[in-house]
């Protein structure tokens, strides 16, 4: 095996010097540090992992809690991208990544005991009930911890855009000149109040009344629970001419429940989702929806967790807001007059 030492001796330098060229120290000229890479990629050098963790007192390894309550699951696009987006982030800082899970039940069910078991560096919450006393006792730790929508006093939160994100949607429609807006939200959870908040502003903006009959709510990622909303929607005396879904999954039991109803969205009626999964710019027609930027969120959590890591001292933020976007799609027509 090839030692700091080897290479030292093959580049004329010490071994301090080589460690430091090996860390890019900003202590030696681009040019040294250069010609020591190289010299150490020639001759095989793979550096100890074992030993790195040993002498900064760290296992570079990162926990992450991940529990959807919609069973959706590393299945729904908006968290498989999230998660990947950390393990990239993460791998390129020289960090690992581990599921965090209480079933294992090794050595207690309390994710701080996991965590701390594993001897995890920190931990990124991607998604739990956050009332749950066992998120509350790891946020309350002085385990490193960064929350994903979701906000604790003192700790780091990044958070999707859900509020805005809404209004924004909204806005969008009543551009298009709808005025009876429904909303299928999904179950009640703070990302939902957030939707709903945001729903409601726009309407409020636009001298548009809430109207309690055009809020219904359906299950996340549930086509047919979303299916039977619409049902439901339709069958009102004054029935909507928009209405938004929870989720791009969803809003594909709204498409049933209108071509069973015989009307053509963004035709007959218009529809719009939210998350801008990627079917929603395959399927036809092209889904009018909120795009969350679901990489740099994930990205961004695990770049904030690691300077928290790393520099356990520094001011923590208090949260960090991903803006997203409008997909204008042509499941949302301009209302004739």
């Amino acid at each position: 095996m090839i030692k700091i030492k080897d290479i030292a001796k093959a580049c004329n330098t010490s071994s301090a010097t080589v460690s430091k060229a090996l860390r890019n120290s900003e202590e030696l000229s681009p040019a040294t540090i250069e010609r020591i890479q190289k010299k150490a990629k020639e001759m095989g050098y793979v550096p100890n992992a074992y030993a790195r963790a040993l002498k900064m007192k760290r296992s570079y390894s990162i926990g992450i809690v991940f529990h959807d309550p919609t069973h959706g699951g590393l299945k729904h696009e908006y968290f498989s991208t999230v998660i990947e987006a950390i393990k990239s982030e993460s791998e390129s800082e020289g960090y690992a990544i581990t599921f965090l899970s209480r079933s294992l039940k090794m050595p207690s069910d309390s994710y701080l005991s996991l965590a701390r078991y594993w001897n995890m560096d920190g931990v990124i919450v991607v998604s739990e009930e956050f009332t749950d006393p066992g998120i509350a006792e790891l946020v309350n730790s002085n385990m490193p911890v960064v929350t994903i929508d979701y906000i604790f006093p003192n700790v780091t939160a990044i958070l999707s855009d859900n509020s805005e994100g809404m209004e924004k949607l909204v806005d969008y429609i009543v551009s298009l000149g709808h005025q009876r807006i429904a909303f299928i939200h999904g179950e009640m959870t703070d990302v939902t109040k957030k939707r709903l908040e945001g729903y409601q502003i726009a309407l409020h903006k636009h001298n548009i009344p809430v109207r309690e009959e055009y809020i219904k709510e359906a299950y996340f990622h549930r086509p047919k629970d979303s299916g039977h909303a619409t049902k439901e929607l339709l069958s009102l005396p004054n029935p909507p001419t928009c209405i938004c879904y929870p989720d791009d999954i969803s809003m594909l039991g709204g498409f049933t429940a209108l071509q069973q109803a015989g009307l053509v969205p963004g035709k007959d009626i218009s529809i719009a989702g939210y998350d801008g999964v990627e079917l929603s710019r395959l399927y036809r027609p092209c889904f009018t929806t909120y795009h969350q930027n679901a990489t740099e969120l994930g990205k961004e959590a695990a770049k904030k967790l690691i300077e928290r890591i790393e520099n356990p001292n520094a001011p923590i933020p208090s949260s960090v807001t991903i803006q997203g976007e409008v997909q204008t799609g042509d499941t949302v027509a301009p209302l004739k007059k």
